[in-house]
Order: C-alpha cells, then structure tokens, then sequence
C-alpha cells in the first residue's frame, strides 16, 4: 500500500458530478484540481449501508474542506451509471457536491495498494494528498467500519499548519514550538 511521502498515482476515470444524464459525467485525472490539496476517500460498493452514511457527511462537509483550499474526490469500483442511479436513488447523496470517481479498471485502487484481497472491491480508504501530489495521510478501516470526517478535517487543519502538532490538536490550537 502507497503511504506517507509516496507520490499518488496518476489517474484518468470518468466521475459522476450530477443526477441529470444530459451531464451528469466527466473526466477527472490528476490535473483536473492541479494546486490544491486532495481529500480522496474510496468505499467499497454503492447501494450499500455504512457507506451512504460517509458519502453524505463528506458532502455536508464539502464547504468546510473548500475553504481550506481542498478539493474532495469520492471513489469506489462501480461504475458512474451505478454511481448515477445511486445518486438518484438515496436522498441524501442527490446533490452531493463532489465528483464520484468510477474506478472500473481497478488500476487507481491497484496502484495504491487497496483492492481488497477478498471482496475485489475498494478497503474504505482515505488519503490527503498535497498540492505537489504527495500523500502526507492515509486511513484504512475494515470495510464494515465508518470513518470519522471530522478527524479528516482536522488532520487536514494540521498538516496545513507546516508545524509540530500534539495529539488531540484542533485548529486555532498552540502549536510545538523546538526552542
């Protein structure tokens, strides 16, 4: 598995952005947010239970993550038509503000290491990614275990700090200062 220091994968899949057909999909590669920081989080399979729950949070936290310069890329293995008809389908996922990245090929999820074993679907996998495409955090959780968003944005408020950060640290707190 890709870890701290390891440059994120080139990638190039088709993402769904809307719940309209006419232009619910596009592009996205490792350009498409060029310069800002990647919050990416994959699960396992649309049309599921833990998953909606995460969907939807980051998608509430979208704005909280915009303001910190950060672009948030949800990602799974199923493809962006199921993608699209789960969007459709789920309340609370019909206007997420947030690409869902269809890895089909599995070749993003290979490249970092992530392909479950024994499901062949995507580990629940979160990574923030650098402006300079490097990753400087990763969470992976059992598949059948939510994560938290609030630590993401948190570690994010952190690393964004470029300073020493004690445990429990929350933004506005003191840094370490090395006399």
């Amino acid at each position: 598995m890709l870890g701290i220091g390891d440059k994120f994968p080139e990638f190039k899949v088709q993402a769904t952005v809307s719940n309209d057909i006419k232009d619910a999909f596009v592009n996205v590669d490792n350009n498409t947010y060029k310069g800002k920081w990647l919050v990416t989080f994959f699960w396992p399979k649309d049309f599921t239970f833990v998953c909606p729950t995460e969907i939807a949070e980051f998608g509430k936290h979208n704005r909280d993550f915009a303001d910190r310069d950060a672009q948030v890329l949800g990602a799974s293995t199923d493809s962006e038509f199921v993608h699209l008809a789960w969007r459709q389908h789920k309340e609370e996922l019909n206007k997420l503000p947030f690409p869902m990245l269809a890895d089909v090929k599995r070749e993003l999820t290979s490249a970092l290491g992530i392909l479950d074993k024994n499901e062949g679907v995507a580990q629940r996998a979160t990574y923030i990614v650098d402006p300079e495409g490097i990753i400087r955090f990763v969470m992976v959780t059992d598949l059948n275990v939510g994560r938290n968003v609030k630590e993401v944005l948190r570690v994010l408020d952190a690393l964004q700090t470029d300073e020493l950060c004690p445990c429990n640290w929350q933004k506005g707190d003191e840094v370490i200062k090395v006399a």
